[in-house]
């Protein structure tokens, strides 16, 4: 009989409760391979709608869908087996009614079997977050500067540049936190105002772009690693995978053209 220890996810509860605690680590993850890596050090992996971007190429995430969110999240769960999982509901999957947005989110955690979704706005969403928890859906909202609103915005803009503009920053956090959301991302926000609103809710806060005062940090696992050559000023690169990746092709195309590979070990020999 064996006596290994099953391993066993980390829930949104769980994280819930690391508000003042140990800093929370996340990291974005789209595909099987790079979760299963990133699965030994993160709290929760977010399968971010970035992923438009940085796997599909597109200039924003407006034109990611509900499919491509579902398929991206169904190799992470694959490949990990201890982090919270948490999926981006994308662009148009839940603005239009809580009920819309409770449908798409039982699809997302039934076809992928992630552990949370997150969707974007404030008080506008906050009736849609308590609609969700509610029936069982653990939510992480998400404030600040919101990607799927660059259109309104007039870009990616950072936030809270205007003190007079952090009041009705700390009123969407705290209408979120109130409405059930159990953590609550803050991205690209003045360091102060990240700081101010980690103080006044509850509820843990995830910054990227924001202060080191909130209560965990995330990225997007490609800017870390240096597969973006102009990441945000935000970004901390810790790998040159973009420039070892190049080395590496570059050097197989040679061998390829001087015939160097395949060489002796890599082809297969008849024995007669």
């Amino acid at each position: 009989m064996s006596t290994h220890k099953p391993v066993r996810r980390i829930t949104a509860p769980q994280i819930a409760g690391r508000k003042g605690g140990e800093p929370i680590v996340s990291l974005t993850s789209y595909h099987a391979h790079t979760a299963a890596i990133v699965d030994k050090y993160a709290d929760f992996i977010l399968v971010g709608d970035s992923l438009g971007m940085v796997m599909h190429g597109m200039e924003s995430t407006i034109g990611v869908s509900l499919d491509l969110m579902i398929m991206h999240g169904r190799a992470v769960v694959r490949g990990t087996q201890r982090a919270l999982i948490v999926v981006d509901m994308p662009f148009g999957s839940y603005e239009e009614s809580p009920a819309v947005a409770f449908r798409n989110a039982v699809r997302i955690m039934k076809e992928t079997q992630c552990g949370a979704v997150k969707l974007e706005g404030g008080k506008r969403m906050a009736e849609t977050i308590r609609f969700l928890t509610d029936r069982g859906i653990p939510v992480m909202a998400h404030v600040g500067l919101t990607p799927q609103s660059t259109h309104v915005m007039g870009g990616f803009k950072t936030q809270g540049r205007d003190e007079a503009s952090w009041q009705s920053h700390e009123d969407d956090a705290r209408a979120v936190a109130e409405a059930g959301a159990f953590a609550l991302v803050l991205e690209g926000m003045v360091e102060p105002l990240a700081a101010r609103v980690t103080k006044a809710v509850d509820i843990p806060t995830i910054g990227i772009g924001a202060s080191v005062e909130c209560d965990g940090q995330i990225l997007v696992l490609e800017d870390m690693l240096g597969l973006n050559p102009a990441p945000p000023k935000f970004v901390k690169v810790y790998g040159t995978l973009g420039s070892q990746i190049e080395e590496a092709v570059q050097k197989y195309s040679k061998e390829v053209k001087s015939r160097e590979f395949p060489g002796e070990a890599q082809v297969y020999k008849f024995k007669s």
